[in-house]
């Protein structure tokens, strides 16, 4: 779909870098690997995560492009 943007996170980690650099809009977590601790403490701090711009915009961008070629 046009616009998605989405990220399979498993760590804290990986929940900041999906949205720093890529801009994901949808979070995927991988229910039989985390408990719910895990994954509450994972969903907000994707949630607090603000997208970094700069240099990975131009990803985002290109992402944008390919989406308007394609549909």
């Amino acid at each position: 779909f046009k616009g998605i943007r989405a990220a399979l996170v498993w760590d804290e980690r990986i929940a900041v870098l999906s949205r720093e650099h890529n801009d994901a809009n949808i979070l995927c977590l991988p229910g039989r690997f985390l408990n719910e601790e895990e994954a509450l403490r994972i969903v907000k701090i994707w949630l607090q995560t603000d997208f970094a711009g700069e240099r990975h915009q131009k990803r985002i961008k290109k992402m944008a492009d390919i989406e308007k070629s394609a549909f």
